[in-house]
């Protein structure tokens, strides 16, 4: 049954930024059946999570007494019928995440609405064990369930599951449309976080601000030391610290909504939730200190796809334009041939990051094959 409603869009702020979204997703709210499971693709930042919460509080709307209550109880993440699942694994989505979450409440009828919305993000971390779990609710749910796979990187969906979903595309964002957005930052700054972004809006406000601008800086003093040969000055030793640092904070965060969530449990839970808990904590640390290590190591690669724009006479094609002086200085002392190896080890490196590598040998390699690069490029 379709969800009568004659400017579907409405409830679905943003979707005019994305045509293939919006051709897939209006028609659901109005005109025919929604779909048992959806797969939301396309870059991180562009409103991938916003609209699945919208999309999620109008299939939850219909036939609710008060649609408004609906929504506002979606939007803080506590009404009954919509379950959220984030991966909890270092670096992939566990079988746990899934199995009572989604597999096993997706049996159960909805408490108080027509439908159960299931939104399951970062999907391309399922491995096989997982993705063969979820496989029979995929494929044979319940008439009330859907759910909604979020993904930002749609090649590494395992097939099995992007086959029995419908996709919808997000598109990136323009970089001059995030810069309008980055009303804090001096304009020049805006535009060289928009660009650095690559289409992402949430990162593009992260790096305008405090911590964003020392994983920047961190990231470019890398790159800069390790080519000119400085690995004795340990420049890696900044830019793990500040990964190191966002990692921490995430613990932290992970801590408090545990104190919450024992607040409502029996006593005789409490052992077990803080293991748990634990663990968790370990585990998020973990995975926000690789997510912001690769950040940086992806910034460090922008710098140097900078540097070969300048060597190519083509600089209004840079991405950090506020860096324009320190881009030139360095152009002059680099080889097209040297910078393009420079990438492909960044880029190794970057593969190697969730293989659970001691990320301090990491980076201290890596400044070791770029000093070499200058020594080769100058023999």
């Amino acid at each position: 049954m379709a969800i009568v409603n004659a400017d579907a869009t409405a409830l679905l702020s943003g979707i005019d930024m994305h045509p293939h979204a919006r051709a897939v997703l209006a028609p659901a709210l109005s005109s025919r059946p929604p779909s048992h499971a959806y797969l939301f693709h396309g870059p991180s930042g562009t409103g991938k999570r916003a609209i699945a919460r919208e999309f999620a509080a109008a299939l939850l709307m219909d036939g609710a007494r008060d649609p408004g209550g609906v929504a506002e109880r979606v939007a803080r993440g506590s009404h009954p019928d919509l379950s959220w699942v984030t991966p909890s694994g270092a670096a992939e989505m566990l079988v746990s995440d899934i199995e009572e979450p989604v597999v096993a409440a997706a049996t159960r009828t909805p408490f108080e609405s027509l439908r159960r919305v299931f939104v399951i993000e970062a999907v391309e971390t399922m491995n096989d064990q997982t993705a063969n779990r979820m496989l029979k609710t995929l494929e044979e749910p319940p008439d009330f369930v859907h759910l909604l796979l979020l993904t930002d990187r749609r090649e590494d969906v395992l097939e099995t599951i992007a086959s029995r979903c419908q996709p919808v595309r997000f598109d990136a964002i323009p970089a001059a449309r995030i810069a309008e957005r980055l009303l804090d930052a001096e304009p020049e700054r805006a535009e060289a976080c928009a660009r650095l972004a690559l289409g992402d809006a949430r990162r593009a406000a992260w790096l305008a601000g405090e911590q964003g601008g020392a994983l920047r800086a961190s990231a470019e003093c890398f790159v800069r030391a390790a080519l000119a040969g400085a690995s004795d000055e340990r420049p890696w030793t900044r830019l793990l610290e500040v990964a190191k640092s966002a990692g921490v904070s995430a613990g932290e965060r992970a801590q408090q909504e545990m104190a919450r969530e024992l607040e409502l449990l029996p006593a005789k839970e409490h052992k077990r939730h803080e293991r748990e808990g634990l663990e968790a904590r370990r585990r998020r640390e973990r995975r926000e200190r690789t997510r912001t290590l690769d950040l940086g190591l992806g910034l460090a690669e922008l710098w140097l796809r900078d540097l070969l724009c300048v060597r190519e006479g083509v600089p209004e094609l840079i991405h950090a334009i506020d860096r324009r002086t320190s881009l030139l200085q360095d152009g002059t002392d680099a080889t097209d041939l040297r910078l393009c190896a420079a990438i492909e080890l960044v880029q190794d490196t970057r593969l190697r990051l969730p293989l659970h590598v001691s990320e301090e040998l990491a980076l201290e390699g890596l400044a070791y094959r770029l000093g070499e690069l200058r020594r080769f490029a100058v023999s």
